[in-house]
């Protein structure tokens, strides 16, 4: 089966949604999106779909920034995506990728007076990293882009050419990842995720005044390590110097999950091999994502395929 998307307030085939050259956010990058995943389950015949209210909680609070008007409800983009996906047919991992952008024609730098739009397509997604043997990165040379410049706690789609021109650097130099610095030298992110550390035993991650954009996935492991592990999470500056003295490290994201980081600038992490909290959490969280842990199922949304239905 061929993919679906909501485009201009209706579900229609993907190669059917289209926009012009014209568009503003195509010119400037006045739009913001997310990406939920849906995690399939063949034992189950279903698709679960991971936090999707929280991710377009958040679509809506990055639309407030940009001056975006969603006039959906966070029921109603649920309930369009559960049917996008049941509609598609996949039986495989996806990625939903809901837009909401300035739709309007119009040339001129500026987010008042043009009009909005909201867009959401589904596509077959596998591993974005390989979280299985771990990935090696780089620090950056190109640094985050301050909150003061472009906010942080927006998910905005021209930023990500912050993220674009250091991914690009890191596969030039034979890594498979990168670590962005902020504007004062310390741990921000990854071009798509943020990024944990083991040090001393206690779990440490960059807080929202390094600039991240504050992840859905984040949360989760950090609600698992204190639930599940009994470890609290520490938000604090994590100095570059630092990444080479951790006894473990991981990054987490949408597209990535939960990815072990076993070297960073040629120096390996610890012995080079992914730890045992990094391990006991990915095992956790690979659990809930695919539906196979019932006490953590209120984050998922069961979507089984129309062709599964129609059997």
């Amino acid at each position: 089966m061929g993919g679906y998307a909501y485009f201009r307030k209706r579900i229609v085939p993907l190669e059917e949604a289209k926009v012009s050259i014209v568009t503003h956010a195509f010119n400037y990058g006045t739009g913001c999106f997310e990406g939920i995943r849906g995690n399939w389950n063949a034992d189950h015949q279903q698709t679960y779909l991971f936090r999707m209210r929280d991710h377009f909680e958040r679509l809506k609070r990055s639309a407030r920034v940009l001056r975006i008007e969603i006039a959906e409800s966070v029921e109603d983009l649920c309930e369009i995506t559960s049917e996008l996906v049941r509609r598609s047919g996949y039986q495989e991992d996806v990625y939903v990728r809901p837009i909401a952008y300035k739709s309007g024609e119009v040339i001129g730098v500026r987010l008042h007076d043009i009009e909005d739009d909201l867009n959401i397509f589904v596509a077959p997604f596998g591993a974005y990293l390989d979280a299985d043997k771990g990935i090696r990165c780089c620090t950056s040379s190109w640094r985050r882009v301050p909150d003061s410049s472009i906010p942080s706690r927006a998910k905005v789609t021209g930023v990500y050419v912050n993220s674009a021109l250091a991914k690009s650097e890191a596969w030039d130099r034979g890594c498979d990842e990168a670590v962005i610095l902020s504007q004062d030298g310390n741990v921000s992110e990854g071009s798509g995720e943020n990024i944990f550390i083991v040090s001393g035993g206690e779990l440490v991650t960059p807080p929202p005044a390094e600039d991240i954009l504050i992840g859905i996935t984040r949360g989760t492991v950090m609600e698992l390590a204190r639930t599940e592990l009994g470890i609290e999470t520490i938000e604090r500056a994590i100095p570059r110097s630092e990444l080479y003295t951790a006894e473990e490290c991981f990054m987490t994201g949408t597209a990535a999950h939960l990815t072990p980081v076993v070297e960073i600038d040629n120096r390996l992490i610890a012995d080079g091999v992914t730890g045992p909290i990094t391990s006991k959490l990915a095992g956790l969280y690979n659990a809930i994502i695919r539906g196979r842990n019932s006490t953590y199922r209120h984050w998922c949304t069961a979507v089984a395929p129309a062709a599964a239905v129609s059997a």
